[in-house]
């Protein structure tokens, strides 16, 4: 009994991860056809997951928006300030697409590890004293400001034409 239990459940979990892995070749497949997806591929580290995540969170706020500061408000990645008289609150933005913002920090953490413009970006804010989360939002800002512009220029990114990165090559 217990070896028919045991060769049931290594039969569903073969079939398990035949399905996982159809449906990766599947995400893959759809994802490359998506003519967006094809620009930002090229990012440092983004990965396939990944890639598809930002697109398919990120990329309607980036449709919609009217620019790339409320795209990015939007997208969890900016702070919140509020101000009354004389005092002011910078504080984290609870009210926001919470996947993209998913998304995007993701990314943000991962391109720090091959991007010499993200992880120094990453270490100024370690360095000014900014938790990791914080400081990987504060990457995640950049980073949209550089996936706007490729998104509304239908332009691949590119690290030879991206300023900062140029400018540490240097």
């Amino acid at each position: 009994m217990l070896t028919e239990l045991v060769s049931a459940q290594v039969r569903l979990l073969r079939t398990l991860l035949a399905t996982i892995a159809e449906l990766d070749r599947a995400l893959g497949a759809e994802l490359l056809g998506h003519a967006k997806a094809k620009l930002l591929q090229p990012l440092p580290r983004i990965g396939e997951v990944n890639l598809a995540q930002v697109v398919a969170e990120a990329g309607p706020i980036l449709d919609r928006a009217s620019d790339v500061e409320q795209a990015s408000a939007e997208c969890g990645t900016t702070p919140v300030t509020r101000a009354s008289g004389k005092s002011r609150l910078v504080a984290f933005r609870w009210a926001a697409n919470t996947t993209a913002r998913q998304a995007l920090t993701t990314f943000a953490s991962n391109s720090r590890h091959s991007s010499p413009w993200a992880a120094k970006l990453y270490a100024g804010a370690r360095r000014r004293g900014k938790h990791h989360p914080h400081a990987v939002r504060i990457l995640a800002r950049a980073w949209l400001r550089v996936i706007w512009a490729c998104w509304h220029h239908n332009t691949a990114y590119d690290p030879a034409k991206h300023g900062a990165e140029k400018r540490l090559a240097a």
